[in-house]
């Protein structure tokens, strides 16, 4: 916000007076807080430092000792610099003592050799300052209006980093207290520089104050929380070009701009206020992890950002055997008996007991809900060979834990974390693959056998590719257009006219029948229908798909083609 001493020597009033450096230039970036005109010699007292002194020496001591303590107290005090004009006291150059002491001291000592109104120097000067005030004034209201339509918004942390990146043009970091990276803008630096080895790179700043400036490591800190409970630290590096400005002899430490402490402390206001309005929500881990996994299931992002804002979240997710899981409800949450709030909670808490089930087995992974009934997980293990056993230690575990947390409590001898209870859950795990490029088709796989497994009454603690059957493989297959090509051409003509007829509904005795082994009269009782009745039926049912139905081949071909509807129609 103020000049420094290089910058007032070149504006015009000062140049007219032909100013020339004879000691002290090391200190030529002070800064310039104010211009004070001065003609005794103990004028030191006066002033508080940062002030750029103006003489023309006739009120100085005329011995050397004087002078050496006037210039000493003049640097005891911490002023910016001294202007001498020469032609009334000093004609050729200041007295050679005083040229000494201040280089000894690093006081920049100007000499003037031309005459110059001091009035036009401190007008030039306090212009200058006034002008950078107003400047810091603006900026400092636009902060202010910036972050309160943030915080009436209720912008994501995301959103929130990148507009205080935007208006300091600086990279900018949210970590929590472990010091992993919760969210960044690189301000058009490289990302990889910036993250490349956090976690002990945070741990070597330490400010002194809430809010506060580490010269040594370049960056401005304040903490993130409210009420008392700190969660965070948000960071802001300046300089933006990473270089910490050299501390001159008996100069100021540099440091960033007081707009920039004001910037980031209504940034963390506004992250702290965010995440109070959202408590009873995700954590913001767990919004970061659902952002990620999202993202590679719908290629939103570019994988090699995923796999950079996991491994600043600390999730390492380059060269490791990526496993996607998918856990669900074997059963859905009837909206008209609990409504979308008890749903929300259900997928919550199975969300929690995953990521718990995740740290009890040791386990590195993604972890969110990604959809509103199933919570995704990929896994990142350190070679295929571990695959079979993370997978059982965290089924194992996820069951301890939903047990332990009385979402699974067995009652009457059964267990209704697993098997067919109300409260079962699906755990599904897709083929690893070595490249997170390849982890969507993990993912996505995953999720089509816990749909698949929903049919299958087996209490399996993971269900896999190969325990799905022939319903689980249509239910794989059931946005291929040729399956559904097959469906309409084996059962499309019996379709229609249950449509024209739906009180007589002949599918579902189609499927009696096959479900039934093709025991005309096992179907019969199955359906609730008296055996010349079944019979007519299928006789035109027959006659509608043209086909026998006593033919081994056909009725195959027709079930498939029902079990193909039923993935085809499942949501």
């Amino acid at each position: 916000m103020f000049p420094t001493v290089r910058e007032v020597l070149a504006l015009d009033p000062v140049r007219h007076g032909a100013p020339r450096v004879v000691a002290g230039d090391a200190g030529l970036d002070r800064p310039v807080r104010w211009v004070h005109v001065a003609e005794v010699p103990d004028i030191a007292t006066l002033l508080g430092g940062g002030e750029l002194v103006l003489t023309t020496g006739i009120g100085l001591p005329g011995d050397d000792a004087g002078l050496r303590a006037f210039i000493g107290d003049l640097a005891d005090v911490g002023v910016s610099g001294l202007v001498v004009e020469l032609g009334r006291r000093y004609f050729s150059g200041v007295p050679r003592v005083m040229a000494a002491t201040a280089e000894r001291r690093g006081l920049p000592l100007v000499e003037l050799r031309r005459a110059t109104p001091f009035v036009r120097i401190t007008e030039a000067v306090h212009a200058l300052i006034v002008d950078a005030q107003l400047t810091e004034l603006r900026a400092t209201e636009e902060i202010h209006q910036r972050f309160n339509d943030l915080s009436v918004e209720g912008a994501d942390a995301a959103e929130v980093i990148r507009q205080a990146a935007e208006l300091s043009g600086c990279p900018v970091v949210l970590e929590n207290l472990s010091r992993q990276v919760l969210g960044y803008d690189h301000a058009g630096e490289s990302a990889e520089l910036l993250l490349d080895g956090w976690e002990q790179h945070s741990r070597r700043i330490r400010p002194a104050g809430r809010t506060a400036y580490d010269p040594d490591s370049g960056w401005l800190v304040t903490a993130v929380g409210a009420r008392g409970q700190d969660w965070g630290r948000l960071l802001l590096r300046w300089p933006a070009n990473g270089d910490v400005p050299s501390v001159r002899a008996g100069a100021p430490a540099a440091g960033p701009p007081t707009r920039l402490s004001i910037l980031i402390e209504r940034a963390a206001s506004t992250l702290a206020l965010g995440r109070l309005i959202r408590r009873d929500a995700e954590g913001l881990e767990r919004q970061i992890h659902r952002t990620l996994l999202t993202a590679l299931l719908d290629h939103s992002r570019p994988v090699d950002e995923v796999a950079l804002r996991a491994k600043a979240l600390g999730v390492l997710l380059d060269r490791r055997h990526l496993v996607g899981v998918m856990v669900r409800h074997r059963a859905d949450d009837p909206a008209g008996e609990s409504g979308p709030e008890a749903g929300q909670a259900r997928l919550r808490d199975l969300s929690e007991a995953v990521g718990q089930a995740v740290r009890e087995a040791k386990l590195t992974a993604l972890t969110s809900a990604v959809d509103d009934n199933s919570v995704g997980a990929l896994l990142a293990l350190p070679d295929p060979a571990a695959e079979d056993r993370a997978l059982s230690a965290f089924a194992g575990a996820l069951r301890r834990v939903r047990l332990d947390a009385g979402t699974g409590r067995a009652t009457s001898g059964v267990d209704p974390s697993r098997g067919g209870g109300p409260g079962a859950v699906i755990v599904a795990a897709g083929s690893g693959v070595s490249s997170l490029r390849e982890a969507r088709r993990s993912l996505v796989e995953a999720r089509q056998i816990a749909e698949a497994a929903r049919r299958d009454r087996r209490d399996l603690p993971i269900f896999r590719l190969p325990h799905v059957g022939l319903a689980g493989l249509l239910h794989l297959l059931r946005d291929e257009p040729r399956l559904q090509t097959f469906v309409e051409r084996e059962l499309g003509a019996l379709l229609e006219y249950d449509a024209r007829h739906p009180r007589e509904q002949l599918l579902d005795t189609l499927r009696a029948y096959l479900e039934q082994g093709r025991n005309k009269s096992a179907a019969a009782a199955a359906a609730h229908l008296s055996r010349p009745a079944f019979y007519e039926r299928l006789a035109r049912i027959a006659r509608i798909l043209d086909v026998d139905l006593d033919s081994v081949e056909a009725a195959l071909s027709l079930h498939v083609a029902l079990l193909a509807l039923e993935a085809v129609r499942a949501p």
